[in-house]
């Protein structure tokens, strides 16, 4: 999908940069938690998927709001795959550091330092988020003064982390990946006085009970939350679609606990 890198080097200083924090789709290493119903490599799949709804989401957002859409990956090897799997107007920053804290106060830093106003992080987990949600994440970062948006995900970590400055404490004294990321990052805002705006909660699509919500948001019209209006997800709907004309993959979801998504 692109033969280079975008040039996002000299950002105008009113432009909310939006970094996907990503790995590349490895089968047996990625999304793992999803098998079964999928396959190690169904999971590499929706991995990929996952990662193109994402970036296009933010490009949504981008056709409204001053915002520049970025990833944030490792490992450094895994560039050629972003390279041929994302749009050419989202820019590529290499986070390889050995702890996830790292990896996030290194892309924040790179965002802030490469002229944006605002860096926002955001998982690469949510093919369905609302876009609404950056939206709303760059008008609270373009006012007046500092301050923090954070995005809870329904597993206690959080979807996105939006700052206007370095605040490397916030990424500091975290238990990740655990159900009290969300609320220790709010703890160590508190420490530096840092205001927090706090959005409604999302969910990662990491196991299988948040699968299980995927499919009923993009095959059942169940909304996750109906005051919120969820992306599309082309790519991951494609995907599951094609997926479900399988018989052996429909047993699968029947197995799994995902009877009418097989029907």
């Amino acid at each position: 999908m692109r033969s280079g890198v975008v040039d996002t080097s000299n950002a105008t200083v009113a432009t909310c940069g939006v970094a996907i924090m990503a790995k590349g789709s490895v089968p047996g290493h990625s999304k793992t938690r999803l098998v079964p119903p999928l396959t190690f490599e169904q999971a590499a799949q929706c991995n990929t998927a996952f990662l193109r709804d994402v970036a296009d989401n933010i490009l949504a957002a981008a056709a409204e709001r001053s915002i520049a859409g970025y990833i944030a990956y490792g490992p450094a090897e895994a560039l050629p795959f972003f390279q041929d799997n994302l749009p050419r107007d989202v820019g590529l920053i290499e986070a390889c550091y050995p702890s996830l804290g790292e990896c996030l106060d290194h892309t924040a830093t790179q965002l802030l330092e490469r002229g944006h106003s605002a860096a926002v992080l955001i998982n690469a987990d949510s093919p369905t988020l609302p876009t609404s949600l950056l939206l709303e994440t760059a008008d609270v970062l373009a006012r007046p003064g500092d301050r923090a948006v954070l995005g809870p995900a329904l597993d206690g970590g959080y979807y996105l982390l939006g700052v206007k400055a370095q605040h490397p404490r916030l990424f500091q004294s975290i238990a990740w990946s655990t159900e009290h990321v969300a609320r220790q990052t709010l703890e160590r805002a508190a420490e530096v006085n840092l205001p927090v705006h706090v959005l409604p909660t999302w969910y990662d699509v990491d196991d299988i009970a948040t699968f299980k919500l995927l499919l009923g948001e993009l095959f059942e019209a169940k909304s996750f939350a109906p005051a919120l209006c969820s992306a599309r997800a082309h790519h991951t709907r494609a995907l599951i679609q094609s997926l479900l004309e399988s018989t052996d993959f429909k047993n699968r979801l029947t197995l799994n606990g995902c009877r009418r998504a097989a029907e």
